[in-house]
Formats: C-alpha cells, sequence, structure tokens
C-alpha cells in the first residue's frame, strides 16, 4: 500500500521537503492500464479550480510571486503562439506555488479597439446595416452585447490547455476599474504636460478611417514602380523620382543634400509642379540621400513624415490633396479619384508632357498595411492626441540600465534600448467608436478641459469624439488590474511582477509602454522585475506559420487528438530563451509517447507496492542501484533549478525526458523489478526508493506536464493534489559518485551484450547461456541482474563458447551455437576493428607529426593521446572477440 508523507502543506518558500517520517496507509485507486488524456483533463481542471489552488491570498504572510497574462484580444482564439507564451507562464507560476510563494497568475482580455469594431461592423453590415444607421451609443451597447455573447473564446480555451490562472481576479481594459485607471492617468499626464494636441503626420487606416499605431501596421516588401520626372523646363529643370506620383499635386518643396554639388546651383530657386502652375522652392536638406533615384526628392509635408520633419525645418506649407478614403480633392483632372487610380492617371498626363525621364517597374519597396484590415496604410497631416515620451522613455531606459529591471536574455536588452532612446511620441487618438472615450471636454469658446474619474465637465461642454489607443489600456495592465490607482492590498502585495513573459517581436511596443507607465504611475518602481522573451514558434522546417503558407497549427486540434501535456512539452521542448520554436506533429506524437511511459511506470510502481515517505532509507542501508538513481535525482533537480532560473525550458525539459525514460523507466525499474522480486529487507527498501523516485518525478514534471502528472501523484501518494507537494530539493546526502560510477559501468556492459544480440537476430526474449567473468572490477555483485538484464542462463556442462566480448575488464562468453549468424558476427567485428585501426593511424600520424606537437594546444594534444589509447584498447578488445568465434 503506498504512503504519504505528512508534510504540512505546501512547504517554505526554499522548496525543502519536510523532514517528517510519520507514514500514513492510504488506499490506492486502480490506474487504468492507459492513460487517456480526455478522461482526465476536464475532471481535474474542474477540481483544482474549485478546490480554489489557483487562487492566491492577499492576506498570507508568504513571499508573493506574481505575473499578469498578456491580455488576448476579445475577439481572439487560442494559436499556438498564445500555446507557448502560456505554457511558461504555467509553468513557473505552478512551479512557484509548489516552492512556497503566493503564487498570482492574472488573466483578463484586451477590448481591442478596432479589431472588435470591425467584427461588430462586419455583422452589422450582414443586416445591410452601419454604425451610423445605429449611433454611436447604440453601437458601443451592440458591441458589448456581442463581447458577452461572443468573446473571450479564448479565455475557454486556455483552461483546455491547463491554464491555472486566478479566475476570480479576471479583468477586461473595459471594465469599470481600469476604465477608472485610464482616466487618471490620461489626466495626470495632461496636467503634467505629457499629453497634447497637434497637427502631426499619422499612419491612418482608409478603411478603418482611424489613426493607427506603429504596431497596428504590418510592413512587406510590395512591387511597385519608381518614376523620375522632370520639374520645370530647360537648365533650371530638376528631375526627381517617387513611389507615389499622385501626391506631387501636393509637393512644396523639391530637397536635395547641402554637399550635391549637381544641384547647387538650383537651391534657392523655385520650380514648376506640373498641372498645378504653382512655383516651389528647391531646397537643401541633409535628410536628402544623393545615391537614392536622382539625389533630388520631392517633398509632400502633407502625405509623408520625413517631408513633414523637412517642411518644419524649412517651413513649408502642408498641403492636403486627399480624404480620409483616400480619394483626390485638389482641384483639376484627377479630382475624385481613388489614390491607386490616381497614381497611373498622374504617370500617363506626366508621360503625355513628356516629364516622365525614367520607369522602374516592378520596384520592390516596404509598405505598411493596416494589421486588421490589410488595406495599404496612408500616411496623413492629421489633428491627433499625442504623448510626450521622452522624460518616460528616458525613466524607461534607466530602469533596465540600472537593474531595477532585467531583460532575459541579456542580449536582447540592446533592442529595447535602440527604441526607448530613439522613441518618437506616441499618437494614441482613434477615430472609432468602441473604446475609452478621450476624457477631454470643448467648452462653447474654445476652451478645453481635463475631466478626471471623480470629476464632472462645466455644462454645455461635448467631450472629444475619439478613443484612446487599445496599448493605451493595455499599458497600464500591470498595476490597473491590481486596482490602481486605489492603493489597495493586491497591489501592496503583488507589484511589482515578478516576471513578464511575452514574445520578443512586441518588446518594442507593449514593454516600452508599460514600463513607461509603471515608472510614472508607480513612484519609480518598475511593473516586474524580469522581463523573460521568448520566440515565435515555426514549423518543423524554420519556416514562419502563415495562412497562406499553409503550415498554421491550431493548438486545439493537437491537445483534443494528443492532450494538453503532449502540446504543452513540445512547445516547452523547443523553448530557449530569446530563440524561436520550432515545431511538428511528430513531436507531439512523441511527446504523447512520452506521458504513456511515465504513467505506465507509475502503474508498475504501484502494482509493486511503491510507497512514498518524506525521505528514503539511510545510503549505507540501500543497494548500488537504489543509490544510483537517488544520486542521480539530486543531480537533476539541482540542474532543473539552475534552468529555470534562466528561464531554460528546453534544458528543463530535456533534462526530465532524459532522466525519466532514459535512466528511471529503462534502467531503475528494471533493476527495481530484480530487488523486488528477490524479498525480504531488500525489496522493503526498494518499495521505498522506488516510491519517493517516481513521487519526486512528478512533482518536477508537474509544471511542464500537469495533468497527468496530477492523475499519477494522487494514485501514488493519496495526496489532495501534487499542486499542494513541496517543490523537490536536491539532498546532497544521497550524491554518491561511486555508485554512479558503478552502474554505468554496468550500463556499459548490458549495452554492448545487448548490440550484439540484436546484430545476430537473437530475439530479446531468448535466453543465451553464458559464462561471466568480470576481474577485478565490482560487477561480480550484480550478476544476477546481469543475468536478468540479458536473459542469460548459467553454463551447463556441455557449455561451448561461441562468441567472447571483453567490456572493459569484463569478459562475457556466449554460447549461441543454431542461434546466431557467425559470417554476420565476422563481418561486424571486422568492420568495426577496421574503423578503430584507422582512428589508431589518424590518431598515431597526429602524434608523430613534429609541428602538430609544437603548435597545437596542450589540451588538444591531450585529447588525441586519449583516442589512440583507446584505438588500441578497441583493437584489442576486438581481436580477442574474432578470435574466439567459431571457424564457421
Amino acid at each position: 500500500m503506498p504512503v504519504y508523507p505528512i508534510t504540512g502543506g505546501r512547504g517554505d518558500d526554499t522548496g525543502k521537503v519536510a523532514a517528517s517520517l510519520q507514514l500514513v496507509t492510504v488506499t490506492t485507486p486502480e490506474l487504468p492500464t492507459q492513460y487517456a488524456p480526455a478522461d482526465v483533463e476536464t475532471r481535474s481542471y474542474e477540481r483544482w479550480v474549485s478546490e480554489g489552488y489557483f487562487t492566491a491570498d492577499v492576506g498570507s504572510d508568504r513571499e508573493t510571486y506574481s505575473i499578469v497574462l498578456p491580455p488576448p484580444n476579445v475577439t481572439g482564439v487560442l494559436h499556438i503562439g498564445h500555446a507557448l507564451d502560456h505554457s511558461i507562464q504555467d509553468a513557473l507560476t505552478r512551479r512557484a506555488r509548489m516552492r512556497g510563494f503566493e503564487t498570482l497568475w492574472l488573466p483578463g482580455m484586451d477590448h481591442a479597439g478596432i479589431a472588435t469594431q470591425n467584427v461588430v461592423e462586419r455583422e452589422l453590415a450582414k443586416q445591410g446595416l452601419s454604425r451610423h444607421d445605429l449611433g454611436r451609443e447604440a453601437f458601443v451597447e451592440r458591441v458589448w452585447q456581442w463581447k458577452e455573447e461572443s468573446g473571450g473564446r479564448i479565455l475557454g480555451q486556455m483552461t483546455k490547455l491547463g491554464d491555472g490562472v486566478d479566475w476570480s481576479r479576471e479583468r477586461f481594459t473595459m471594465d469599470e476599474g481600469l476604465s477608472r485607471a485610464v482616466q487618471t492617468i490620461f489626466k495626470r499626464l495632461f496636467d503634467d504636460g505629457l499629453i497634447y494636441r497637434a497637427e502631426r503626420i499619422i499612419n491612418w487606416c482608409p478603411r478603418c478611417l482611424t489613426a493607427l499605431s506603429d504596431i497596428e501596421v504590418d510592413h512587406s516588401d510590395d512591387d511597385g514602380e519608381l518614376v523620375s520626372i522632370r520639374y520645370g523646363d530647360g537648365d533650371a529643370s530638376i528631375v526627381v523620382a517617387t513611389t507615389r506620383a499622385e501626391t506631387m499635386l501636393g509637393d512644396t518643396a523639391v530637397a536635395v543634400h547641402p554637399d550635391d554639388e549637381r544641384y547647387a546651383h538650383l537651391v534657392g530657386t523655385t520650380v514648376e509642379v506640373p498641372f498645378t502652375g504653382r512655383l516651389i522652392p528647391v531646397v537643401a536638406d541633409e535628410h536628402v540621400d544623393p545615391a537614392f533615384g536622382t539625389g533630388a526628392v520631392k517633398v509632400t509635408p502633407a502625405h509623408d513624415p520625413n517631408d513633414f520633419e523637412i517642411g518644419r525645418r524649412h517651413g513649408l506649407p502642408s498641403l492636403t490633396v486627399m480624404d480620409e478614403r483616400g480619394v483626390i480633392t485638389a482641384h483639376g483632372p484627377f479630382q475624385g479619384l481613388d489614390r491607386f487610380e490616381a497614381r497611373p492617371a498622374v504617370v500617363a498626363a506626366l508621360r503625355a508632357e513628356g516629364r516622365v525621364v525614367a520607369e522602374k517597374r516592378p520596384y520592390v519597396h516596404a509598405v505598411g498595411h493596416c494589421s486588421r484590415c490589410k488595406t495599404v496604410v496612408e500616411p496623413r497631416l492629421s489633428l491627433q492626441w499625442f504623448v510626450n515620451v521622452q522624460p518616460l522613455a528616458k525613466a524607461a531606459g534607466d530602469a533596465v540600465r540600472d537593474g531595477r529591471t532585467r531583460i532575459h536574455p541579456p542580449e536582447l536588452a540592446k533592442r529595447y534600448f535602440d527604441w526607448v532612446d530613439d522613441m518618437h511620441d506616441w499618437c494614441i487618438s482613434r477615430q472609432l467608436w468602441w473604446g475609452h472615450r478621450i476624457p477631454v471636454w470643448y467648452g462653447p469658446g474654445g476652451e478645453v478641459v481635463c475631466v478626471g474619474p471623480d470629476e464632472q465637465p462645466p455644462p454645455g461642454y461635448v467631450q472629444d469624439s475619439d478613443v484612446l489607443d487599445t496599448w493605451f489600456s493595455s499599458g497600464l495592465w500591470p498595476f490597473s488590474t491590481l486596482g490602481w490607482p486605489d492603493r489597495t492590498r493586491e497591489l501592496e502585495r503583488f507589484y511589482p511582477t515578478t516576471v513578464l513573459v511575452t514574445g520578443y517581436d512586441i518588446l518594442f511596443f507593449w514593454v516600452a509602454r508599460m514600463m513607461m507607465f509603471g515608472l510614472y504611475a508607480m513612484d519609480g518602481t518598475p511593473p516586474f522585475q524580469t522581463v523573460a522573451l521568448h520566440g515565435i514558434v515555426r514549423d518543423q522546417f524554420g519556416k514562419k506559420m502563415s495562412k497562406s503558407s499553409g503550415n498554421v497549427v491550431d493548438p486545439l486540434d493537437w491537445i483534443n487528438r494528443y492532450g494538453a501535456d503532449a502540446t504543452r512539452f513540445t512547445l516547452l521542448r523547443g523553448a530557449s530563451p530569446g530563440s524561436d520554436v520550432a515545431i511538428s506533429e511528430d513531436w507531439v506524437a512523441g511527446a504523447r509517447n512520452f506521458c504513456n511511459k511515465i504513467w505506465n511506470a507509475t502503474r508498475f510502481a504501484l502494482m509493486n507496492g511503491a510507497t512514498t515517505s518524506a525521505e528514503p532509507p539511510a545510503p549505507a542501508d540501500l543497494t548500488v542501484a537504489d543509490r544510483w538513481v537517488l544520486s542521480r535525482l539530486q543531480t537533476v533537480v539541482a540542474a532543473v533549478n539552475a534552468a529555470y532560473d534562466d528561464y531554460e525550458f528546453a534544458k528543463i525539459s530535456d533534462q526530465l525526458y532524459h532522466f525519466a525514460w532514459d535512466e528511471v523507466c529503462d534502467w531503475y525499474v528494471e533493476l527495481a523489478k530484480i530487488q523486488i522480486s528477490a524479498g525480504g529487507e531488500v525489496a522493503d527498501r526498494t518499495r521505498l526508493v522506488l516510491g519517493h523516485v517516481f513521487d519526486a518525478l512528478l512533482r518536477l514534471l508537474h509544471p511542464i506536464v500537469p495533468f497527468v502528472t496530477e492523475e499519477l501523484w494522487r494514485a501514488l501518494t493519496g495526496g489532495p493534489s501534487v499542486m499542494t507537494a513541496p517543490w523537490p530539493a536536491a539532498a546532497l546526502a544521497y550524491a554518491d559518485q561511486a555508485a554512479e560510477e558503478e552502474i554505468a559501468a554496468l550500463q556499459e556492459l548490458v549495452t554492448e551484450v545487448r548490440r550484439f544480440r540484436s546484430d545476430q537476430g537473437l530475439k530479446p526474449g531468448q535466453r543465451v547461456a553464458a559464462r561471466l567473468g568480470f576481474g577485478d572490477t565490482a560487477l561480480a555483485a550484480h550478476e544476477v541482474a546481469i543475468r536478468s538484464l540479458l536473459r542469460l542462463d548459467d553454463p551447463t556442462a556441455s557449455f561451448t563458447p561461441t562468441a567472447r566480448l571483453a567490456v572493459g575488464d569484463a569478459v562475457v562468453e556466449l554460447d549461441t551455437a543454431g542461434a546466431i549468424d557467425v559470417a554476420a558476427e565476422r563481418r561486424r567485428l571486422e568492420k568495426d576493428l577496421t574503423a578503430a585501426r584507422k582512428e589508431a593511424a589518424q590518431a598515431a600520424g597526429k602524434l608523430g607529426n613534429e609541428q602538430f606537437m609544437s603548435k597545437a594546444p596542450d589540451d588538444v594534444v591531450a585529447k588525441v593521446r586519449s583516442r589512440a589509447a583507446q584505438a588500441d584498447a578497441d583493437i584489442a578488445r576486438l581481436e580477442a572477440q574474432l578470435a574466439a568465434l567459431p571457424a564457421s
């Protein structure tokens, strides 16, 4: 019967296992013969939630560990990137709970302004309606209705993955508390002069009819054309190159580099813009690249961000020549044309006038697209609200430089500094109806007042019609979700958060904004101690996933087919800090096999009476095999803990995979079978060691594969949940190098003989008579185990060896008469002998080369000497085995 240790709860914050030796006998439920994830996952998750295992206790005195979930869009579904991100966070928080920390993993959703408004507008369009037909108030009410009915699917899907989030603290960026936080920080920034309204060039989507942030613009290399156009005539003419001929209607200058001698005589003169009759100056500006095109560029301040800055430096006017939908408004033959209709029309007209000097097509260049509707973004001069980010960005950079926040891996800090050290003012207004309304009101006489959450605007004032960029409210996420601007108990206990886990692809946008706002609102305290960055998920060939490539993976499909644990393990086994993660379905199937291996091995332990206690018996009372597995366990615990410190989930997963499969299942379980069959005290102690090892192994694996480990650990120990068990700690008293070396010798011998048997076509269960000689090794004490593992019978009176294998100082002679192919074995040995002689000759050649010996480093020479010695030993062994073979 298994036993469960009385440990006093979750353990302390160092993860030390309580030293209680009191054993309580429990009844163990019988495990099914096979692991069926579908039968376990939903039941386990519902019990975890109902028992409150994920709920943080703000009143406890434990050290805290907190993570806020990067809020998925309310329109979103669980994609493979979410699955990676969530698996990492879940592993961290599950381990933190087991280590005794008061752990909060706070979930929630982002209202996703443009995306959500687009979804609801498409639904209205099916009814022949637009948002304008409903009016603002009714449309916003319709969006809230959609959110309640259809939004947030991803949160339900998170339960399928096993996310251990505190559902009691779920937040939404537009709930009442977070809206109050948005209004509060806006007013503070406004009052401090860090929010202002001005005309600037912004990203504009002519389809969504709103300004966009940089992160809402996807850039791609598109085919276009580069047209060279002559402005003016004769000696006073100048040729400019452009990819956007239609914007020439708004040109207010031509610019050249101040050091470009080709155009020095034209600087200060004027040229005529074709079709318009307007004369514009030629100006000198260092922004111009003399090597691009003709070295002269047209300047359209109202339709290009670089041109806008040139215009500001030279006092140029800004002429807007297209409306919010991208339709030409300038008087003339092109008025009323869409921008993409106007472009070829303008070129054709210029060509007809003989002003097109050169045309290059296709001309590949970077083009911005709206990330929501894929429309080509239009740079547009517009009156918008901005955040003056300079002082905020400097504070965000300083917090990383002085160590208050650590970016991991460290080499990605440079990307962060590149962004915050050169950040442009942030356009925060959006021309939408769904979102946080800008809390600014305008009076009848042009008065402007910013209203705080507990204030009312003066009578007769009208509120600004714009809403705030979604990233404005999500930038407050680490503290607004904890109750700010009030000084709540949650805020005092869980801020700053311990770690932010996110992809490196949004380091610049979301992470930087959270750092700026957190430092500003929380008196210089950054929102997280560590930013742990991971890469994006790619297919098995390293290709980025996209619908057009046909390689997109739905993690829910894999969860349904292979289980959540297999999906998580596959993702985490490829996750190294800052590096992309390659995955394939074959690897998920392999991870499922790993879960089944653990299931079957634990089931064996239960069926053979494995018991658990706080500590196994003293090393002096144990067999070498028991001491070996306990020594290996301590090494693995230490290695896993070190890897967690560096967020090396690939290393964590590999360490546990190989220990579980290669060492515990393939070796210790087999040795334990032999020891248990011997009976007596040896069998009883083996059952204790077996139970202890599986108890610790299941706890180590739990953060990565939570469902299978929960089911197995409860069956093994009788405990309520592995989540309430303390995290294993390395016990140095069980480190045993001698035992590890002895079992390593046994493994080498058994592996070599198994290879021989396989090469000879012997069936795994086929028994063969053998005589064993162990020389000066300690392997004689393991003869029973060796014979059992290798299916070797004792020699009889008629024993006649037909094959001889020397492995180190041990010798195995086998009577395989009638059981092996002697000719095949001779060919195998001769092939190995040829390779060994070649290796010996190469090593001897290097050691006999005076130039090599004089120039090679000492460690290189030592390695060559070692190779030579090993090759000589292999030659002697193989020659002896060949000599021992029968003549035919």
